[in-house]
């Protein structure tokens, strides 16, 4: 029996599109609100012995489609499903793996504790902030990468062959590690401080940048701080002014447009793991996850390997 899928309300379009790839529709469901805003969910069709897969990022408002996405599983495990997962391209709280100054919480182990108490049974996700993350989850998590289309999609976008693929942190060491690999260039570090939420510091440049294009890879653009301080860092170690920005998820919040139009880059390219606000007015090319996604629902539901698209620390 083929798997049945439905979708939150984060990314409909992506759903849909990852649904076409299977040869299937999205299952049918009502999303609404009550007067007083609590979230009505209710399934269309039947999920009884069924395959269900779940798919949710947990874009802005991140807690929205949390809370969504784990009524949905409720409303699937009290109908019978037979096996549930949660498919979430980006997801929220990724960098609040720890505490900071030990007063605050580690959001995402609370995060995983809530799938796990609506019954999710699986986790898939797309190149996490960190691949320790991991260790926070009581269930099963299947952790893909973007990297190879985001190579991909560089090198068709004409970055030239002499670049430099630079890391904005120390945290995106190893996704920029396997996208110098695919590329076969060199690699370069920025060494950050976070200074605040919105507020970054570069403190050098680990690596020959000096008259190179650089190809700057992360796993994500939020505010844009990271990438603006990465920017600026490159400039005065000397690197060439052709830059190309590539992250997994371009969230693009708060002041990212004003203060990535600043810098001239050639081009971002991002994936379609999370909407966009629109017009943002930059020079971006979007790569779709839904080939990728639909491969990992196929394995996973005729239970064959994942080898070859999950990330290996």
């Amino acid at each position: 029996m083929d798997p049945i899928i439905f979708a939150g309300s984060a990314n409909l379009p992506m759903a849909a599109a990852v649904a076409e790839h299977l040869g299937l529709t999205l299952g049918s469901r009502a999303l609404a609100r009550f007067p007083d805003s609590e979230f009505r969910v209710e399934l269309n069709e039947s999920v009884r012995g069924r395959d269900v897969y779940l798919i949710e990022p947990s874009s802005p408002p991140v807690e929205e489609r949390l809370f969504v996405l784990m009524m949905l599983a409720d409303a699937c495990r009290r109908a019978g499903a037979a096996r549930l997962t949660a498919v979430i391209p980006y997801l929220g709280y990724a960098r609040q793996d720890r505490r900071a100054n030990g007063r605050d919480p580690v959001g995402a182990r609370l995060v995983a504790d809530l799938l796990r108490a609506a019954a999710i049974e699986r986790v898939v996700a797309v190149d996490l902030h960190t691949a320790a993350l991991e260790g926070v989850f009581a269930m099963p998590l299947e952790h893909l990468s973007a990297v190879p289309m985001l190579a991909e999609a560089a090198a068709a976008a004409g970055v030239p062959a002499n670049s430099v693929v630079v890391t904005p942190d120390l945290g995106a060491v190893k996704l920029a590690q396997r996208c110098a690999r695919l590329l076969k260039m060199p690699l370069a570090i920025v060494s950050k401080m976070r200074v605040s939420g919105e507020e970054v510091e570069a403190r050098g440049v680990v690596g020959d940048v000096r008259g190179r294009p650089t190809l700057v890879i992360d796993d994500m653009i939020t505010t844009g701080a990271t990438i603006a301080a990465a920017i600026n860092a490159l400039r005065a170690a000397g690197a060439d002014s052709e830059v190309t920005v590539a992250a997994t998820h371009g969230l693009f919040v708060g002041p990212a447009r004003a203060r990535l139009s600043a810098f001239g880059v050639r081009r971002f390219i991002v994936t379609d793991s999370v909407t966009r606000p629109p017009d943002l007015g930059l020079p971006l090319e979007v790569v779709s996850v839904a080939p990728l996604l639909a491969e990992a629902i196929k394995r996973l539901h005729t239970d064959r390997s994942l080898s070859e698209l999950i990330t290996h620390a």
